[in-house]
């Protein structure tokens, strides 16, 4: 009988990586029996890939990672990059101008590999989660001097807000022809960033490249996340779950697992696989949007 699965894809922070710890044995022994099955184990992730790199070991047992929200994939057992995409520098100026015109704080990432490298804009407003990743990244970040600073190629441009959803959706509204990604804040897990790459990158997109590359039909695919910047991946799977940390409109539109602290992405993948043909096809919510 032919295999349900042959693709696993799954976010990284708060769905595998607990806020606190570490990837469980579970979890770990999961993606071992995923591979002594010949399944793909992919993570995608939000992080670049300076970050991803920081705290999954060259050992973790994947085989690829999709990091910065689709727009690099890294082969993890050749340890090379296969795929990038950037906004060219005319857009990123023309972004640029209008976040400065609003005073709004922004981070402009350098292309891949080297996105953890960025130029930002400070308005001067009160904003303790910019404030903080800027400390984090501090040797790795430039001020922009005037508005010809920002003419160049980028990753992506990285807007913090406070936890307002209404001025996500104000300044979204601003921008066209770009995609545009809602995240929660990893740092204080109440702010909103905005993620802003060329218009069609997205975790769907990294994945669905991903599968024509491996020539795996996408209908054999798994996905599990815990973020609304995971909607798109969450939309594209076929077997899509969400843990129950994950915010109540997700875990409403998709099939639950338990919180990442209880190993839900191993819960998931034994749903299904240990599912019948009739469970399966019904795994998809009717409600998903």
């Amino acid at each position: 009988m032919d295999k349900k699965i042959k693709i696993v894809i799954s976010d990284l922070d708060g769905t595998l990586l607990p806020a606190q710890g570490e990837v469980s044995d579970c979890d770990i022994k999961t993606l071992d029996k995923l591979k002594e099955d010949k399944i793909v184990r992919v993570i995608a992730t939000g992080r670049n890939l300076y970050s991803a790199l920081s705290v999954l070991s060259d050992d973790f047992p994947i085989d690829y990672l999709i990091f910065a929200s689709g727009a690099g994939i890294f082969d993890w057992k050749k340890r090379e990059l296969i795929f990038s995409q950037h906004l060219d520098s005319d857009i990123v100026f023309k972004l640029s101008s209008e976040l400065i015109k609003q005073e709004t704080d922004f981070m402009i990432l350098d292309t891949i590999p080297n996105n953890h490298q960025f130029a930002y804009y400070r308005s001067g407003k009160s904003n303790p989660d910019f404030d903080r990743r800027l400390s984090l990244y501090k040797p790795f970040a430039s001020p922009i001097g005037n508005a010809e600073d920002t003419r160049r190629d980028a990753c992506q441009l990285l807007v913090i807000l406070s936890n307002c959803v209404y001025g996500f959706n104000e300044l979204k509204a601003k921008f066209e022809n770009v995609k545009i990604i809602r995240a929660t804040s990893p740092l204080d897990h109440e702010s909103i960033w905005m993620e802003i790459f060329p218009l069609h990158i997205s975790k769907a997109y990294g994945a669905e490249w991903l599968c024509q590359h491996l020539t795996i039909d996408s209908k054999l695919s798994m996905v599990i996340g815990n973020d609304y910047n995971d909607l798109d991946l969450l939309e594209w799977g076929q077997y899509p779950f969400v843990v129950s940390n994950a915010p109540k409109e997700l875990k409403d539109a998709y099939k639950n697992t338990r919180s990442v602290d209880e190993s839900g992405f191993s819960i998931a993948i034994e749903k299904v696989l240990n599912s019948d043909p009739e469970e399966n096809s019904g795994i998809k919510k009717a409600t998903r949007r």
